[in-house]
C-alpha cells in the first residue's frame, strides 16, 4: 500500500514539474525575442538622420511681446527661443530599441535629446497658453495650442483648453477637427484625449 502511495506521489510531483517546465517555455520566447531584438539594436551601426521629421518653431508667429512684466511669461519665451535653435523630433510611442534598430546605437543619446526637446516644447506651450488665457489673451493662446496639437502633442490639458476656447469663441465645430489628430496619437494618453474631445463636443459648460 505504501509503495502505491509513494509511486502516486512521485507521479504527481513529476506531473507538476513537467507542467511548470512547459509553462516556463511558453513564457520564455517573448523574453528571448526582446533580448535578441535589443542585442541586434545595440549592434546596429550609425545610420543617417536625414529622414527625421524635425519640428520648426514659428517664433515670428508667437506672441513674444505680450506680458513683458510677467516673469513666468518671460521664462516661457526664453525656453521657446532656446528650443528654436535645437533639433526637435517627436518620438512618442517609439521605443529606444526601435530607434537604435533604425538609426544605429551610436545615435541613441542624440535621438533621446531630440525627443526631450519635444517634450519640453509641448509642455512649455501648454503652460504659456494657459498663462495667456488667464490674462485675457484667448486668441493668442489658441494659436499656441493649435500649433502644439498639429505636431502631435499628447498633453491632455492642451486639448481641454483648446476645446474650451473654441466653445467660448463660438466655434465648437472646430472640436471635430481635432479628432483625426487625436486618434492617431501613439501615446498612453490617446484614449483620455479622445474622451476629452467627446465630452467637450457634447454640450456647452
Amino acid at each position: 500500500m505504501n509503495l502505491i502511495l509513494n509511486a502516486s506521489a512521485l507521479l504527481f510531483a513529476a506531473a507538476i514539474l513537467l507542467y511548470v517546465k512547459i509553462s516556463g517555455r511558453r513564457h520564455t520566447p517573448p523574453q528571448d525575442d526582446f533580448w535578441a531584438k535589443e542585442q541586434a539594436a545595440n549592434n546596429t551601426r550609425r545610420q543617417p538622420l536625414d529622414d527625421l521629421d524635425y519640428i520648426r518653431i514659428p517664433v515670428d508667429e508667437f506672441p513674444m511681446s505680450l506680458l513683458p512684466d510677467v516673469p513666468k511669461a518671460e521664462d516661457y519665451k526664453q525656453i521657446i527661443l532656446s528650443l528654436s535653435e535645437l533639433p526637435i523630433v517627436n518620438f512618442t510611442g517609439i521605443s529606444n530599441t526601435d530607434l537604435k534598430l533604425r538609426y544605429g546605437a551610436p545615435n541613441i543619446e542624440l535621438l533621446i535629446s531630440y525627443d526631450q526637446n519635444y517634450t519640453l516644447l509641448v509642455r512649455t506651450l501648454q503652460q504659456w497658453a494657459q498663462l495667456l488665457y488667464d490674462n485675457g489673451y484667448a486668441d493668442e493662446a489658441r494659436k499656441l495650442l493649435e500649433f502644439s496639437v498639429s505636431m502631435g502633442s499628447d498633453v491632455s490639458s492642451t486639448y481641454r483648453l483648446l476645446c474650451r476656447i473654441y466653445k467660448e469663441q463660438g466655434t465648437p465645430e472646430k472640436i471635430d477637427d481635432l479628432y483625426p489628430m487625436a486618434e492617431v496619437l501613439k501615446s498612453a494618453m490617446q484614449k483620455t484625449i479622445v474622451r476629452i474631445l467627446q465630452e467637450s463636443g457634447q454640450s456647452d459648460d
